[in-house]
């Protein structure tokens, strides 16, 4: 027989022990996202699989947002978190850092997420783009790669916050086995 737990019962981190934790070298990108639900989403799932940090840039909206809370539930206060006008100050600083940079794009040669183990990632940058028009082109054209996920009904994208959702957890399979 199965008892759900109680929340005392899932002896989950405080945000002082988290923000001290060994995080997954995962960088999410969220360029452009429009809506403030996806984005404090994305913080929490951030949160879940201990992502080293989230950038916002452009037009997305930067924490403390009431909007970006209602969804966060507080991630914005355990993840960290860096704002940048533009993409390419964006790029500049992740290609400094080493990081392999894959925008979640469905494009001409993108790489399924199933197949990301056979790419050559030791720190993983992942950039979800603007939920109508999606990563830019121009960094789309400074990515390493662009990953795809497969679909196989009749709509063609799925929302950022589950596109996120899925390649996190995807991203944390393959970094947290990486030494």
């Amino acid at each position: 027989m199965m008892r759900k737990l109680k929340l005392d019962e899932l002896n989950r981190v405080s945000v002082s022990e988290f923000k001290v934790q060994e995080k997954i070298p995962l960088i999410v990108v969220l360029e452009n996202i429009r809506s403030l639900n996806n984005v404090g989403t994305i913080f929490r799932t951030s949160d879940a699989f201990k992502v080293e940090a989230i950038y916002l840039v452009g037009i997305t909206a930067k924490p403390p947002h009431r909007e970006i809370q209602k969804t966060a539930l507080g991630a914005t206060e355990s993840v960290a978190w860096e704002y940048f006008d533009t993409s390419q100050e964006m790029i500049d600083k992740l290609k400094a850092n080493n990081f392999f940079i894959g925008s979640i794009e469905q494009t001409e040669g993108s790489t399924d997420i199933h197949q990301i183990a056979s790419l050559p990632i030791k720190k993983l940058a992942i950039i979800m783009g603007n939920e109508v028009s999606g990563v830019e082109q121009t960094t789309i054209d400074q990515s390493d790669a662009c990953i795809e996920i497969p679909q196989f009904g009749t709509k063609h994208s799925l929302n950022v916050g589950v596109c996120a959702g899925i390649v996190i957890w995807e991203s944390f399979k393959l970094l947290s086995t990486l030494k």
